[in-house]
């Protein structure tokens, strides 16, 4: 493979690529109000919960809200000191998060503490409000605490107001940051925006792509809005590809899992590096959205191969499958079986044939098509 005049090709390996994406994030309770009962857990029942769902959850993400969707603060702290070790013993592929109380009020305080103490086993504190009260300084503070409790500890900081999404590249400034979370609920209230669970992604079109576009520059990731549907019907996990999803979808379906899988799949095109659920039987149904299929990623090698073949990686053009392909379309390929990786989805032998394309470019392509590693 030919190189650009004074252009020197790289080495690398898969770490250069950055961490893997938050990809499917579950809320998830550690202290649960059970309505049938009209009471809350005790520590016992959301100690068994854990087991039995927490343990083996097919999620990539666990969300453990100690802010807006968690009443028993203190006893949900408590459960966590008590069952984090357990769930990182059992589940080490799982990214544990926690998604802390707003900057400097009591009960972050309180969030701050039980970090510190089980700073091993946690992964993301996820900052809620973040920059409303005090700007980026937040952000600052809490990566200058959490270097100093457990540096491999990243933020997620929660745009949930106008002025926070102003400041979107200052909140982003910081190594801890890889990826922001867009709070479409608080948000949308914020503006007075009445938003629908079928149609928010509309409805916010224009300030979603805000984000996205500081992101991008900044080399950050963007985590897509939660839903709120909660459907009745679960698509086994043996459905991959996206026909067989339709298929299923069609046959089997409700209203709900169709809107959410319409929703994860535009958040995708659009380059989202996570999305955010609140009912287990939709973690699949995103996952199939946001992952590059087995068929997509053998396409994609085969693209990348015939490339390579015609010394067309970095200039010229091919014909595949009845189509014209120049530089531009390898970099959508090489960028699919990236975020394949991302995802926890690519084989051994894509990702060194992946690296493999990777060494044949020169630094400056590589940042183009991945912003996310330590190239930038």
């Amino acid at each position: 493979m030919s190189q650009h005049m004074g252009e020197e090709p790289i080495t690398l390996d898969a770490s250069a690529l950055g961490d893997y994406w938050p990809g499917i994030q579950l809320y998830y309770p550690p202290v649960k109000y059970a309505p049938s009962l009209g009471i809350y857990e005790d520590m016992e029942q959301a100690a068994n919960r854990m087991v039995k769902h927490a343990h083996f959850t097919n999620a990539h993400t666990l969300i453990f809200d100690l802010e807006d969707g968690c009443r028993q603060k203190e006893m949900s702290r408590t459960l966590l000191r008590q069952e984090l070790p357990k769930l990182r013993k059992v589940n080490e592929r799982v990214t544990i998060a926690i998604r802390a109380n707003s900057f400097r009020t009591d009960e972050y305080e309180e969030d701050m503490k039980l970090v510190r103490d089980m700073s091993e086993y946690i992964d993301v504190v996820m900052l809620a409000k973040a920059g409303e009260s005090y700007g980026a300084a937040e952000v600052r503070d809490l990566s200058s605490f959490l270097i100093s409790v457990n540096p491999h500890i990243t933020i997620q900081p929660i745009i949930e107001h106008p002025k926070s999404l102003k400041i979107a590249p200052d909140l982003m400034q910081y190594d801890t940051v890889r990826h922001v979370v867009f709070g479409i609920h608080d948000f949308s209230k914020a503006l007075g925006i009445h938003i629908t669970p079928e149609h928010w992604i509309e409805e916010l079109f224009y300030f979603i792509n805000q984000l996205i576009f500081e992101a991008r520059i900044a080399g950050k990731g963007v985590i897509g809005g939660v839903e709120t549907l909660i459907g009745s019907n679960i698509m086994p996990d043996k459905f991959v590809e996206p026909h067989d999803v339709r298929r299923w979808l069609d046959l089997h379906g409700d209203n709900e899992s169709r809107v959410v899988y319409k929703h994860a799949c535009q958040e995708a095109a659009m380059g989202l590096t996570g999305k955010q659920v609140i009912h287990p039987g939709h973690i699949h149904l995103c996952k199939t959205a946001y992952t590059p299929s087995p068929t997509e990623i053998n396409q994609k090698v085969a693209i990348l191969q015939a490339a390579i073949e015609a010394d067309a990686l970095l200039g010229g053009a091919i014909k595949f499958d009845g189509e014209m392909l120049d530089p531009p379309m390898f970099g959508k390929a090489l960028q699919t079986l990236l975020r394949a990786h991302a995802l926890r989805a690519l084989k051994t032998s894509d990702m060194e044939f992946a690296l493999h394309v990777l060494q044949l470019m020169p630094a400056q392509v590589v940042r183009q098509n991945w912003p996310y590693g330590i190239l930038l």
